[in-house]
């Protein structure tokens, strides 16, 4: 009962200064850490705050702006070739209150002042990874059983590989039609092969609570390590993984990769392969200027 009154209390403090207080987002989409990074700064004249003891009005002032600004960052986020977290919203697949959620599990550092004592900033970092799981347990129930990945009926020898890469860094030829793309990454991106088969997607998962793909950029495949990889690229796919090159994109957004048959052939025709995919082993490889985009309110 305490706290309520305190946070009762507080609240009315802040109301007012929040109107007039000067405050200010700066954030990027970093799709190669699978974050959202995001510093947020107030003036502390505009809202009135006197150090020292003010301190705690301004801390709750920063908060609360967090969690106005961040908002459309994350609604601006891609979820598919042809989806926002805003679309979702608006077709009643996804809330508010569920994106608000999103915000307040941000993690955060202790606000910290300028050298000049003039300002009050902290920083803060949302998972592209806690996202996904949040939009994939929305849609899904308990009783959730994962679609089986395509099968053939002429499976071809092939390795047991550890991880499956697609390096799709350049401009692509844009399914029906006559243009290309460079591909951009999104949290549920679908791969197909050159005829057209859906070979992954996000409901072929086993967990709800595992990431798609990873994104990277070409130079993490070309390290001097054994493997050829980065530590982290290694630590999802393994030091045996398959590589192939996206032939094509296709979606509203250039999103969704297109393989070569025989690829997708190679990977469907074992269960061991087959379940690179059900476990999220997979790795897209994309030019560096899409895997990292800034926004603002």
């Amino acid at each position: 009962m305490n706290k309520l009154i305190v946070f009762l209390l507080l609240t009315l403090v802040i109301m007012p200064s929040f109107a007039q207080a000067n405050i200010d987002i700066s954030g990027t989409v970093e799709w190669d850490t699978m974050q959202i990074k995001a510093e947020v700064s107030l003036d502390l004249a505009s809202a009135g705050v006197r150090l020292p003891s003010g301190r705690p009005q301004g801390e709750a002032l920063l908060q609360t702006g967090f969690s106005r600004l961040i908002r459309p960052g994350i609604l601006d986020l891609q979820v598919d070739s042809s989806s926002t977290i805003a679309d979702l919203i608006s077709r009643g697949e996804f809330s508010l209150a569920e994106a608000d959620i999103l915000v307040n599990n941000a993690h955060s550092i202790p606000p910290a002042l300028s050298s000049d004592m003039l300002n009050m900033f902290s920083s803060y970092t949302i998972t592209l990874s806690g996202i996904s799981s949040s939009l994939l347990n929305a849609r899904n129930t308990d009783t959730r059983r994962p679609a089986e990945v395509m099968r053939t009926l002429n499976p071809v020898s092939s390795a047991r590989y550890t991880g499956i890469i697609i390096i799709a860094a350049e401009e692509l030829p844009v399914h029906g039609m006559r243009s290309t793309a460079l591909p951009i990454p999104c949290l549920f991106p679908k791969i197909w092969d050159s005829s057209m088969n859906l070979i992954y997607d996000r409901s072929m998962l086993t967990s709800l609570d595992t990431g798609m793909v990873r994104y990277s950029p070409l130079q993490s495949i070309f390290q001097n390590t054994p493997s050829g990889l980065t530590p982290e690229l290694q630590t999802i796919v393994g030091d045996r993984p398959l590589k192939i090159f996206a032939q094509g994109v296709f979606g509203i957004n250039p999103t969704d990769l297109i393989i070569d048959s025989s690829d997708a052939l190679t990977i469907i025709s074992s269960a061991e392969n087959q379940r690179l995919l059900s476990e999220g082993k997979v790795v897209i490889i994309l030019d560096e200027s899409v895997l990292r985009k800034g926004f603002n309110p």
